[in-house]
């Protein structure tokens, strides 16, 4: 698939698709009290020991890095979900089920990053891993019978997997376009004067000189 075998097609990098993941807002135990943090993109904060609150994934992952939290891993992580979830998967070959738009990026880093506050992480690794495999090859089968058309839309499909087809689908949207495309009156008059002309052997023009 365009994309896989030479990453520098798709329009973003797989380190783009994981930094633009980290805004991803996750549930966070801290375990220190600390003063509400002011940023550019917002407030985070206060922080007071046991207390659960919310903050984007990168400021989760640095201060984990610094043993100041601990991760509480989203409901859709959970063994009994992801099992559900490649079930279904596998039972339809032409819809995808709902799942985080990053879902693969905010497994990974916390596969990184917090792996010790994951229950079942072995598990829960191999399951989001078939369940990306699966979906993956449920879009390369839906791209086999893709017809021309001026929009594509496809529910469900994640941040990675949009990545993946993107430049497919353009590709394929632009052929569609400029096959379709009527030609222009004057250029079809201009092509047809000219295809006479050469069926009558008549001698082309010369160039006028300036």
């Amino acid at each position: 698939m365009a994309g896989q075998s030479d990453p520098h097609i798709s329009l973003f990098s797989p380190q783009e698709v994981e930094f633009m993941a980290e805004d991803e807002m996750v549930e966070i135990v801290p375990n220190m009290n600390m003063d509400t943090l002011n940023f550019i993109s917002g407030n985070f904060g206060r922080f007071v020991p046991q207390i659960p609150t919310q903050v984007p994934l990168w400021l989760a992952v640095a201060l984990k890095r610094r043993g100041k939290c601990n991760f509480r891993p989203p409901v859709w992580m959970s063994v009994d979900n992801l099992t559900q979830v490649l079930e279904a998967e596998r039972e339809s070959q032409s819809t995808f089920q709902p799942l985080p738009f990053s879902y693969v990026e905010i497994a990974r880093l916390l596969f990184d990053h917090a792996r010790d506050d994951i229950p079942d992480m072995y598990m829960v690794r191999s399951l989001v891993e078939d369940i990306r495999d699966v979906r993956l090859h449920k879009l390369e089968t839906n791209l086999g019978s893709f017809q021309g058309t001026s929009a594509v839309k496809v529910s469900n499909v994640s941040a990675m997997e949009v990545n993946l087809v993107r430049p497919f689908v353009r590709r394929a949207l632009e052929a569609f376009y400029k096959h379709d495309k009527p030609e222009p009156e004057v250029n079809r008059g201009t092509r047809s004067s000219r295809q006479q002309r050469e069926a009558n052997n008549e001698p082309r023009r010369p160039l006028r000189q300036r």
